[in-house]
């Protein structure tokens, strides 16, 4: 397996990307089995929040140039069509990641370049250390910079004009340069790094699970509405769906009664 999967009775799910001699690189493997993780991840009502970092001294080089693993389906499907394919299989880690109920925190733990850097944005919450570096890669190799929701993603987090400047020129920057403009959470050292993601973990998990989802969900797609008004609605709508729930209930007993709540996802 390139995608190790601890999880934790506490509620974390740590994934590690598990290719270290290639830099964590994504390869038809490594892209299989995180999408496979992630998938489980969707249907395990125990998990609540997921930690996702890499092995060894990177998070993830982005994609393996120096083979994908599946020419053999490429020979057999057609170039043109195999080769979309497999953009399409890339491309939606970055959806699986939005599309999981549970939280995502990116504990960067090294380089985190092209495809590393889109899973980077597409989790909920970004902690690095010093040493993590990124770039957003794709133009140096010849492609596009726009990929796997990057084009989308790296200007709502950093700010258009700063995005666009990273996008256009790939240069790489630093955790502290990531951290100014917005793309970090925290920056803390390297021996505390996952220690941290899963205080940050424990933190998310202290409100109701369905205020979570709702939550993560709320917040992405108030990204895509067009208007204050709408994105107003359908907050108004995520309220009604969270105070019918009996989690709420016991969140506004314990917080009233100053103890720590116990929640059932009801």
């Amino acid at each position: 397996m390139t995608v190790q999967v601890d999880r934790g009775e506490d509620g974390i799910t740590t994934l590690t990307l598990d290719r270290p001699e290639s830099l964590n690189a994504l390869n038809h493997s490594l892209v299989g089995d995180l999408a496979a993780a992630l998938e489980a991840i969707r249907r395990d009502r125990d998990c609540r929040v997921v930690v996702l970092t890499g092995a060894g001294r990177a998070f993830c080089a982005g994609l393996d140039l120096g083979g994908y693993g599946d020419d053999d389906q490429v020979a057999a499907g057609g170039e043109m069509l195999r080769t979309f394919d497999r953009q399409r299989e890339i491309a939606d880690l970055a959806h699986r990641l939005h599309e999981l109920p549970q939280p995502v925190i990116a504990a960067v733990n090294g380089a985190a370049a092209g495809g590393g850097l889109a899973l980077v944005c597409a989790s909920d919450v970004r902690i690095a250390a010093p040493e993590a570096v990124f770039a957003v890669s794709f133009i140096r190799a010849g492609y596009s910079a726009c990929d796997i929701g990057v084009s989308w993603l790296l200007p709502r987090i950093m700010g258009a004009g700063r995005a666009h400047e990273l996008m256009l020129t790939g240069r790489r920057f630093d955790a502290a340069e990531a951290l100014q403009g917005g793309l970090l959470a925290r920056v803390v050292p390297a021996d505390e790094l996952l220690a941290e993601a899963r205080r940050t973990a424990t933190e998310i998990m202290r409100n109701p699970p369905a205020s979570v989802e709702l939550t993560k969900v709320g917040m992405w797609i108030a990204l895509e509405t067009p208007s204050f008004r709408a994105a107003v609605e359908f907050e108004n709508r995520q309220q009604m769906v969270a105070n019918m729930t009996e989690d709420r209930v016991e969140a506004t007993r314990a917080f009233l009664e100053k103890r720590a709540p116990t929640y059932h996802r009801r």
